[in-house]
């Protein structure tokens, strides 16, 4: 299931996300938390050298961490040695990817309506003091590659637009670099003049096809467009 970040899944269907899981140390401090979906068996994010390792099979949950500023560009690189097959990540239940990074905004979209603001309101309750991001942009390693290059989190209420820059079928055990304009996806996903910037997470979900995970993420970083 293509879920990502505390709660948010909420929006559309349980169950909900909590942030239980624990922390590796190393992790925590540099400030991630380790949240986990009810009823999924989570994943394992430990620090590997200077990358993060995400591992597991048939698990799914994700590491998340504040940031600050305006949206800029988003850069790092990954490599994927065990994930899902390809699943359509339009649809929702089955939608299995291998890893993705999610960014979080503090503000709604151009368009947000007061049926998705109550929602998020609904999902705030359940959270906590945990304040949930009101719009994400969500970056896939998993997918047919089929997909529409823009399209609407079947889990987020409208509130996630998602790009797949890396299908299921990429090349395993390779490192790939990216570089992504947050600042001109939120244009293009939601209009309007993006919002600060509130936090970003590196997800996994493989428990659908209940496949092996095996990733690495490193070198995140929000740098200027220029």
């Amino acid at each position: 299931m293509l879920r990502t970040l505390p709660a948010l899944p909420a929006l559309a269907a349980p169950p909900p996300a909590r942030a239980a899981a624990m922390t590796e140390p190393g992790l925590a401090a540099q400030g991630w938390t380790h949240a986990e979906y009810d009823g999924i068996r989570p994943a394992r994010f430990r620090l590997q050298g200077e990358a993060i390792a995400v591992e597991g099979e048939g698990a799914g949950s994700f590491i998340w961490r504040r940031v600050e500023g305006r949206a800029a560009c988003l850069s790092w690189r990954w490599r994927v040695d065990l994930g899902p097959p390809p699943t359509d990540l339009t649809r929702r239940g089955g939608d299995d990817r291998a890893v993705s990074i999610a960014v979080g905004f503090a503000g709604w979209p151009a368009r947000a309506t007061m049926w998705q603001r109550t929602q998020h309101a609904v999902a705030q309750a359940r959270a906590g003091g945990h304040a949930l991001p009101r719009s994400v942009l969500i970056y896939a390693w998993g997918g047919t590659g089929r997909e529409p290059p823009h399209f609407y989190s079947p889990w987020m209420g409208g509130l996630g637009k998602v790009r797949v820059l890396r299908p299921a079928t990429t090349p395993k055990g390779r490192w790939f670099e990216e570089r992504v304009d947050l600042d001109a996806d939120w244009r293009a996903a939601f209009g309007g003049e993006p919002p600060p910037l509130q936090e970003i997470a590196i997800g996994t979900d493989a428990d659908d096809t209940q496949a092996r995970i095996s990733a690495l993420v490193e070198r995140i970083r929000f740098t200027p467009c220029s």
